[in-house]
Parts: structure tokens; C-alpha cells; sequence
């Protein structure tokens, strides 16, 4: 096994980024106990590759190169460092092996990232629905997979699961931009109802923008559809009731974009959606 280092360098990746900038809940008491530990040792790692994709001290080259020797960490065909990004892929390579969950959901999250590393561009709506195969959904496999639940869960948890990346999308879309120079907002959407990317920075949603955020809505509006049917899927019961609740949230937030405008402000989850989502994960309990 390889112990070169210089790939790691000196940048520090961090975003500052932790669970309490989430919009849903991550690794909750809701998780039983004894699975706790390894759900934060997917998040730790996921943390870090998302950092480093969204670094600025890093360029394009040196990112792929810090995510490629992050996934061959993972694999054991590279000795970890003492460092807390290359140590993350180390504990979850350790988590893995142990609970049996596939490698395949740590490492489909890489190929997103390597494509936000590169700024990727995505031009139909069918482009964002394939990052969020990668950038996504794997995490909803993941915890069914660590749950040993069955994959007929898997098609309504990856609806749920590219419902809220694209719902995050909105959200941030002003400071992706402006930020890290990355667009999720489908250029031919944006082409098709005469808006551009300059319409992201204003402030305040244009008519044109505005018609675009609908439409991804109504496209947001059916994966929550089938999202819905997610806990129906789930025989343990504490993350049966995780998922109805993150079912739900997903629909609030729904909700609030419609309404609210993310460019005049960040549109967040308030109290009385948490009410509502409470109220759903008990309604499953069972």
C-alpha cells in the first residue's frame, strides 16, 4: 500500500459546516443507540468530501486528487495520515466492514463530488436527478442497508432523498453561485422561462425565476409523492418513524419555497413544521 502523503497537503478543508446547519436531523435519538456511532462516522466522512469539493484554497486538480485518495483509503490501498479528513475515511472503512453495509455508499457520493470539483454544468432537469443519484441518494441506502432493511425501501428513498438535495439547491442557490461559482439551477429551465444566472444574484426572485423555481417544485412536488410511501417499507421501528418524519419536512419546506422568496433570505424550517413532522413520526408508531 501506497504511504505517499503530498496528496493530503496543507489546505485546511474545513467549511465550518456541522449537523446544525442541516435542514433534517442527522444520526437522531431517533437511531437506536448501538447503530448511532457508525450513521456519524458516515456523516464525518461525507463532512469532509463535501469540504473538500467545496474548498477554495484546493484547485479542481488538487480536489480530485484529495478525493480519489480519500476512496482508495477507503478501499485499504492507502494508509491514512494523522489527519481528521483522511481519518474519516479510515473509521468508516472500519464501520463498514463491520456492519456489512456496501462500499458503494461512500463511494458514489465521490463521482458527485469530483463533478462539483470540476464545475460541472447541469442543463436539464433530468442532469440534476443524475447528480443526485450520486450526490444523495446513497445516503438514504445507507441507512436502510445498515438497518437490514429491504430494498424494495430503496425507489421512494431515493425519491425523499433527491427531494431534499434539490430543496437545498434552492435554498443556497445564491450563495452557490456567488460563493463557489457553481450552478444547480437547470440552464434550460432558466433559457426556457428567459432568465439567467445573473437573476440568481438579485436579491429577490424575478417573474422568470420564479416560474423556474415552479417548475422544479411541481418535479420536487411528485418525488415527494413518492417519498410518501417510504415508511411503509421500514419494519424497525424507530427509523420508521425517522422517515416520516424527514417525508414530512421535505413536504413543509416544499411548502415554504413555494411562498417564500431564497434569494430575499434563507428559507428555513420553523417550529410548527417540526410539529408537523413529530406528529407524522407518531402516527407510525406501531
Amino acid at each position: 500500500m501506497t504511504e505517499d502523503t503530498s496528496v493530503w497537503g496543507i489546505a485546511d478543508v474545513s467549511s465550518g459546516k456541522g449537523k446544525s446547519d442541516e435542514n433534517f436531523p442527522v444520526g437522531s435519538v431517533l437511531i437506536s443507540k448501538q447503530l448511532r456511532p457508525h450513521v456519524h462516522a458516515y456523516y464525518a466522512y461525507a463532512r469532509v468530501i463535501d469540504d473538500i469539493a467545496d474548498s477554495t484554497a484546493l484547485s479542481p486538480t488538487d480536489k480530485i486528487a484529495r478525493l480519489d485518495a480519500m476512496e482508495e483509503v477507503l478501499h485499504g490501498q492507502r494508509q491514512p495520515i494523522d489527519r481528521a479528513d483522511a481519518l474519516s475515511a479510515a473509521r468508516l472503512r472500519t464501520s463498514l466492514l463491520q456492519t456489512g453495509v456496501p462500499f458503494e455508499t461512500a463511494t458514489d457520493l465521490l463521482i458527485a463530488f469530483r463533478d462539483d470539483s470540476r464545475g460541472h454544468v447541469y442543463e436539464s432537469w433530468e442532469d440534476l436527478l443524475h447528480y443526485c443519484r450520486y450526490s444523495a441518494n446513497p445516503v438514504g441506502r445507507y441507512l436502510i442497508c445498515l438497518h437490514g432493511e429491504s430494498p424494495t425501501a430503496f425507489g421512494p428513498s431515493d425519491a425523499l432523498c433527491t427531494s431534499l438535495q434539490i430543496l437545498n439547491h434552492m435554498q443556497d442557490c445564491a450563495g452557490d453561485l456567488a460563493q463557489l461559482h457553481r450552478c444547480y439551477i437547470p440552464a434550460g429551465l432558466m433559457r426556457a422561462a428567459g432568465a439567467t444566472q445573473d437573476d440568481l444574484l438579485a436579491g429577490r426572485l424575478s417573474p422568470a425565476m420564479r416560474r423556474v423555481f415552479n417548475t422544479m417544485l411541481d418535479g420536487v412536488d411528485a418525488l415527494n409523492r413518492q417519498a410518501a410511501a417510504l415508511p411503509a417499507h421500514v419494519h424497525d421501528r424507530r427509523f420508521r418513524m425517522e422517515c416520516a418524519a424527514i417525508v414530512t419536512l421535505a413536504e413543509r419546506l416544499t411548502l415554504r419555497l413555494r411562498r417564500e422568496d431564497p434569494l430575499a433570505g434563507r428559507v428555513a424550517l420553523r417550529r410548527t413544521d417540526a410539529m408537523h413532522a413529530a406528529f407524522a413520526a407518531l402516527r407510525t408508531w406501531r
